[in-house]
């Protein structure tokens, strides 16, 4: 088996991705068009190739490096998933390829996101969890009846306010106008509007963007992506001056009924901390908790965070900024943080 580095059709890359079992938006080809353009990262995209040429796995790997932040290998940054992909050989290969990489590098962490188990011989960290919802295909009417009588209730308060939501990939502005206020709010970088436009532009029959409305304001956002039979809650967020509106209710219910009117069978809820406030919200549909599989070697056990260790002050002062200067530095830092 040969580990080189992709140089071939994207095309050839999607194909191998699609077909394989347990693969993930984040495998495809797409991202590294986005990282490498929005942030300057060099993603090195690893192939497996058997005896005849045939793309049998691929990784791929995006490097993180910046003095204040420190050295990382990560696959993928800023997503959920993104690790080894393809046989038990072909995983173990790559794998084996990324430590030696990060060896002869010296980077203090190399991080593979996975799905579900591989048979990789490094520590894991289940510090993350997702959360999935079964849904009925194709019908919206028995998710409804299916849920929890409260979560009904939650959902009907913000509709009996008036509160509706839009679809399409127009919302990017006004998603990013509501993500860019909550994070700085939750003392947290934001990623730049850039970024979205890109993620749009590259992926634009994958992904959802969807904005909750009041009174022509939007109040709360979401952005994700759909594969396979299913569809990624990855970034939400919503106005805290609304919050007795509940206006994330709405958006949630809304995309979650658009996920089963159009087929698919699961909704992904994201990551979270087992144990957060994040973590209850998205429990609370009558959803289920799904280990995440993050694979590790190096001297770091985890890529840095701006709520611990010696940036724990940095989210008291980050919720002081103006909002215009937090949105302005915000995307400076987030691409450190992977």
């Amino acid at each position: 088996m040969l580990i080189e580095q992709f140089a071939g059709d994207e095309l050839e890359w999607d194909e191998f991705v699609r077909g394989s079992p347990g693969w993930t938006h984040c495998h495809l080809y797409g991202w590294r068009h986005v990282i490498a353009g929005v942030f300057g990262h060099d993603c090195t995209y690893l192939a497996a190739r058997d005896d005849r040429g045939a793309l049998v796995g691929v990784l791929p790997l995006v490097r993180v490096r910046s003095l204040l932040f420190g050295h990382y290998l990560v696959s993928m940054p800023f997503l959920n998933y993104g690790g080894p992909l393809g046989g038990g050989e072909a995983v173990a290969a790559l794998a084996a390829h990324a430590i030696a990489l990060r060896d002869r590098e010296g980077a203090g962490l190399l991080e593979l996101r996975s799905a579900a188990p591989q048979p990789l011989p490094l520590a894991v960290s289940h510090r993350k969890v997702t959360v999935v919802l079964d849904l009925p295909p194709g019908d919206p009417g028995r998710l409804w009846l299916r849920l929890p009588a409260k979560v009904r209730n939650q959902v009907r308060r913000p509709q009996r306010d008036g509160i509706t939501v839009r679809f399409g990939l127009d919302q990017v502005d006004p998603f990013f106008a509501v993500f860019s206020r909550h994070m700085r709010d939750l003392g947290t970088p934001t990623q730049s509007r850039r970024f979205f436009r890109a993620v749009a532009d590259t992926f634009p029959r994958d992904v959802w963007f969807g904005c909750a409305y009041l009174r022509g304001r939007p109040v709360a956002g979401g952005c994700g992506f759909q594969w396979d039979r299913q569809f990624e809650m990855t970034w939400a967020a919503s106005l805290r001056a609304y919050r007795r509106s509940a206006p994330n209710m709405a958006l949630y219910w809304a995309f979650m009924e658009r996920a089963a009117g159009e087929g698919l069978d699961l909704f992904n809820f994201g990551r979270c901390t087992p144990g957060s406030s994040t973590h209850h919200f998205k429990r609370q549909w009558g959803s289920r908790d799904v280990a995440l599989w993050w694979y590790h070697a190096g001297a770091r056990a985890a890529t840095p965070s701006p709520h611990h260790g010696p940036w724990a002050l940095g989210p008291l002062v980050w919720r002081r900024l103006p909002l215009a200067l937090a949105t302005a530095l915000g995307p400076r830092i987030v691409r450190y943080l992977p």
